[in-house]
């Protein structure tokens, strides 16, 4: 009833206003399980997804959503809850990967629709990273439901990180015919058919988003960005510093 409500209300204002564009809804099967396996570039991709699917869609958060004291933290689990996200505890032993596994397999046993990410996080500059082994891969070969791959044009264009308002644009979405990869299945264990079937999928996703693929982790890239931007920062400090010293 609270995914209906929500569904109604957020997902009908962001068609409303965004007015999304769709291709492929036909591979998108009326019953039963089956795996949405998406790029990621922004915050707003688990929600434009869903908006425009007949069908609940799952997606994981971090327990934290769902955890957070006071008025605020009810309103943001209620909130998270109403969208179809399920909390992932992050501190078992093998922390996030473990949990979104165990979350992935649960909503499929119900023949439900699970969206993944698996690049892991968003995009830092637009284009499509290496996936994750693990999470897709073996929910994939351990319950035998087909992945779907799943491309979203442009999100990132609607609110870049630093904005407040978001931009009023046409962000798109491509859907692939399902993958299917039962002949693995039960072979969760071998790391090479994991990386095998986790690449296929991001292959299918860069036909679909006309992505550059870079054949790193989007959380490397990150990283390098982060210590591009500290390395620009220090020098610039440096050259000032130095400017300062000269003119003394």
């Amino acid at each position: 009833m609270i995914y209906g409500a929500m569904k109604f209300s957020l997902g009908g204002s962001l068609k409303l206003a965004f007015r999304p564009w769709v291709e492929g809804l036909e591979n998108i099967p009326a019953e039963g399980p089956a795996i949405l396996a998406s790029n990621h570039l922004s915050f707003s991709d688990s929600f434009f997804l869903p908006a425009v699917l007949d069908r609940k869609v799952t997606f994981i958060a971090k327990a934290e959503y769902f955890t957070s004291p006071g008025v605020k933290g009810k309103l943001t689990a209620a909130f998270f809850k109403g969208v179809g996200q399920l909390p992932v505890d992050r501190s078992g032993a093998r922390g996030a990967g473990e949990a979104a596994i165990k979350a992935g397999i649960e909503v499929i046993e119900k023949g439900g629709l699970f969206g993944i990410y698996p690049e892991g996080t968003r995009s830092p500059d637009g284009r499509l990273y290496r996936g994750k082994p693990g999470g897709l891969a073996r929910v994939a070969l351990a319950t035998g439901a087909p992945v779907i791959p799943v491309a979203m044009i442009d999100t990132e264009k609607i609110q870049p990180p630093g904005k407040v308002v978001p931009k009023l644009m046409r962000p798109g979405i491509r859907i692939g015919k399902p993958l299917d990869f039962t002949r693995y299945q039960g072979m969760e264990g071998d790391r090479f058919i994991l990386r095998s079937v986790t690449d296929e999928v991001m292959y299918e996703i860069m036909k679909l988003s006309g992505q550059e693929y870079v054949d790193i982790y989007a959380t490397a890239a990150k990283r390098q960005i982060a210590d591009a931007e500290k390395a620009a920062k220090e020098a610039v400090k440096a050259e000032i510093a130095a400017r300062e010293e000269s003119g003394a």
